[in-house]
């Protein structure tokens, strides 16, 4: 998808097209659903954020000024109207202690994952991304599965470079943890099948 591409839906969107919008939808509506389930851990919220984003979207169409890409805009959109659901519902959020995991065990975990039959690191993956702090987990999905640059992400979060590199950094320190205590019951698993 290319931002000339967008540009053009908008301009059409702006004179009054309103299947343009439609074209515009469909071209981001997974991308908003997949983060707002990120955020929000719950299909049927996700799905009613999604169409308040778009809703969001459509309204404030005019205002957008291509300072940054139509799609980092949209990620913005949908990043802050999943936090205000989230404070609506007074959520807590679980912390995981990342005092205890260094460097060196991000790398074991890595290397454990990259072992993996690829499904199954990919379901082992998400399992544990859905038990990361909602923040820390939207931070990993963007750079690692959106694969957005820092820059990117810094827009549509709202933090400068540098805090999002700690930030991001400590994500996967919880990322690890939670991975490694995930990690270790299959380990252990197929550990045991292999000395039969």
């Amino acid at each position: 998808m290319s931002a000339d591409n967008d540009q053009l839906e908008i301009r059409n969107v702006l004179n009054g097209d309103t299947k343009a919008f439609a074209i515009l939808v469909n071209r981001y509506k997974n991308m908003v659903f997949s983060l707002a389930l990120q955020l929000l851990k719950n299909r049927e919220e996700a799905e009613e954020v999604s169409q308040d984003v778009f809703l969001k979207i459509f309204k404030a169409l005019e205002k957008f000024k291509g300072d940054s890409k139509f799609s980092t805009w949209v990620y913005r959109i949908t990043y802050n109207t999943c936090l205000d659901q989230i404070k609506s519902n007074n959520r807590k959020q679980t912390t995981v202690v990342i005092d205890e995991i260094n460097e060196n065990q991000i790398r074991t975990m890595e290397t454990a994952l990259d072992i993996m039959d690829r499904s199954d690191r990919e379901k082992s993956i998400k399992e544990c991304l859905g038990k990361l702090p909602t923040e820390d987990g939207t931070l990993i999905r963007l750079f690692y599965y959106e694969e957005l640059s820092l820059a990117e992400i810094s827009k549509i979060v709202s933090l400068d470079k540098k805090t999002l590199k700690v930030r991001l950094f400590r994500a996967r320190k919880r990322l690890a943890v939670i991975l490694r205590t995930h990690l270790e019951p299959i380990q252990l698993q197929n550990y045991g099948q292999g000395n039969r």
